[in-house]
């Protein structure tokens, strides 16, 4: 049975739009790539990589890579806005039944992972056991993914299968999920605990691209993790690998391809880049070389000597490029091209809720978070560090992301004086040195950590005076971005300005974030709210619309009561090209797009 009353809901609730159209690519032979080893792009990193298990990584930078290498079942359309999912290796978009509890996925034929030792010289077909194998790795306890929670508690019989992996110390990767039922090699039909609206979106996501099980039990560490050893199906392999300085993708000889055939939405600049790229054979790029540049000026000077194709203007560089959020006449006049969104993401400040001195459900420590939530200045951040490259959240959902409401107002604004008055009364006084001390009358000091570079820098200038407002002492410690996150996941981290982007367009990938089972995964500052969790398991069974956006109404009233975070806010994604670049627009979900525009062959 089709989508029927499950797709109705789906399609009238979400801006993600469900189409059981034709296949979104048209496939092409494998004998010959399409791709032309002449044509190069370079690109950098703001920040290092962590690795390429896609169950394993967490952060964009690993992710952009991983795009190029893994492919999930489905992925977004190119061009459409707002984000529209439609089938990658699947042959179409799920069939759901009527009580929306089963999913029905069949994959395409044909389809053939990189050639690698792991397969002793032999052709190797993707099949709809490599997706179970792949599903089925998220939830092992010996690799502690932080993606985990796209499948918690939702596939009969997986978790069940953890828990036991948990007893016996042994995931038994060959023992039947009644979830997953194989109806033969390209067929999958998954069983669901309850309904899910948003499992497309999520076997869309990253995480869940097929791996093989051969390559995995060739060149796993002792964690069972392949970070060093990306082998998918996707358009690219990785073919040099400097730890947090290089990396080289090469076209994928064996990628099967597709004719580019996108359709113009509403954005006058789609109908040029649809008389460019219409017809073509992609991927067009035989080589994508990338750089970790962590200081903005020397990605900037990098651009400007025409050393980079394509990147990221971050705020601390938007003056030198843009005024009132266009290109300045003089980058105009050279060619230069700008494609410019509201990223759909929120960055926000964390407290640790298990750490003993910021952390914790007491009147002492409510007021304290409150208090330092209170006491910051979000507009002047926005204004001074990010060159008013941001917009404001009140609500913990972005704009463009279902469930986003513009016209919540946060009980939490910047108040210093009530945020003094506050700590005052809950004890903190302030002492002879000019800080404040803990009720008890011990000393008080609060670390707050940030990538060591000129916008980590920044953050840390700006959260001193914050904290200086309050007489609280705050020590500044500047990480390396993986450490960061490794830190983050075990909750070692006191304080941190984290910043999450969409998995999938949908108000609970946000709402999620600060869920208690998620703590280790994406619940950042280990938040663990009894009240939220309830209402955050209950928004789970319903559809988006008003019920559930009464629900999120109340989780973030619960965030601003008990502040484990305070709400910051979404940044313009500014993608500045250079001229030989041919049809780039940046999609507000998939990671990167090489595989969707040309450039043209090098100087």
């Amino acid at each position: 049975m089709n989508l029927s009353w499950l797709r109705g809901l789906l399609i009238s609730s979400l801006s993600v739009t469900l189409i059981s159209a034709l296949p979104l690519q048209n496939t092409v032979a494998a004998s010959t790539s399409s791709a032309d080893p002449a044509k190069v792009v370079r690109f950098v990193f703001v920040a290092a990589e962590t690795g390429f298990d896609p169950a394993l990584t967490n952060d964009l930078y690993s992710q952009l890579v991983n795009q190029s290498i893994f492919e999930p079942l489905f992925t977004y359309d190119y061009l459409a806005r707002p984000a529209k999912l439609v089938p990658l290796t699947a042959q179409a978009l799920p069939e759901v039944s009527a009580d929306g509890l089963t999913y029905t996925i069949r994959l395409k034929k044909g389809i053939y992972f990189a050639a690698d030792p792991a397969f002793k010289g032999k052709k190797r077909e993707l099949t709809m056991a490599d997706y179970v194998y792949s599903y089925k790795r998220l939830l092992d306890p010996q690799l502690r993914s932080p993606q985990a929670w796209l499948l918690e508690g939702k596939v009969i019989g997986l978790d069940e299968q953890a828990d036991s992996a948990k007893q016996t110390h042994h995931f038994d990767y060959d023992a039947n999920i009644p979830g997953f039922e194989l109806l033969d090699r390209y067929t999958l039909r998954i069983h669901l605990k309850r309904p899910d609206f948003n499992l497309g979106m999520i076997l869309a996501h990253q995480p869940t691209g097929a791996v093989a099980r051969e390559v995995v039990e060739k060149y796993r560490d002792a964690q069972g993790q392949i970070m060093a050893n990306p082998v998918g199906t996707g358009p690219y392999l990785l073919t040099q690998w400097v730890r947090g300085s290089r990396m080289v993708l090469t076209a994928n000889p064996d990628y099967r391809g597709f004719i580019w055939d996108f359709k113009a939405g509403s954005d006058p600049e789609d109908q040029r880049i649809v008389a460019q790229m219409k017809g073509k054979r992609m991927p067009q790029i035989g080589r994508i070389e990338i750089n970790v540049m962590v200081e903005d000026q020397s990605r900037w000077l990098a651009f400007q000597k025409d050393e980079i194709d394509l990147f990221q203007l971050e705020g601390a560089l938007a003056p030198q490029a843009l005024s009132g959020g266009k290109l300045k006449p003089e980058l105009v006049a050279k060619g230069i091209q700008l494609s410019r969104i509201v990223d759909p993401e929120i960055s926000y400040y964390y407290w640790n809720m298990q750490d003993p001195v910021v952390g914790g459900l007491s009147k002492e420590k409510i007021a304290l978070r409150r208090a330092i939530a209170m006491a910051h200045d979000v507009r002047e951040q926005i204004k001074v560090v990010l060159n008013d490259e941001a917009i404001a959240l009140e609500y913990p959902i972005p704009p463009g992301v279902v469930g986003y409401d513009p016209t919540y107002k946060s009980s939490i604004q910047f108040e210093p004086q009530a945020a003094n008055a506050l700590l005052d009364t809950f004890g903190y006084k302030i002492g002879k040195d000019g800080w404040r001390t803990l009720p008890n009358g011990k000393p008080l000091s609060i670390r707050y950590t940030s990538r060591p570079d000129s916008n980590g820098q920044q953050q840390l200038e700006m959260w001193k005076k914050t904290y200086d407002l309050i007489h609280i002492h705050m020590i500044g410690d500047a990480m390396p971005f993986p450490d960061i996150l490794k830190a983050e996941k075990e909750c070692q981290l006191q304080a941190r300005t984290a910043a999450w982007i969409a998995d999938y367009p949908d108000g609970d990938n946000f709402m999620q974030l600060f869920y208690s089972p998620n703590i280790h995964q994406n619940n950042s500052g280990c938040t663990k709210i009894p009240e939220y969790d309830t209402l955050y398991a209950a928004s789970q069974k319903m559809p988006a619309g008003p019920e559930r956006d009464l629900l999120y109404h109340k989780m973030a009233r619960l965030l601003e009561v008990y502040a484990p975070i305070r709400a910051g806010y979404a940044r313009y994604r500014n993608m500045l090209a250079q001229p030989r670049v041919i049809g780039f627009k940046k999609h507000p979900i998939l990671p990167t797009e090489w595989m969707y525009f040309d450039i043209q062959k090098g100087k």
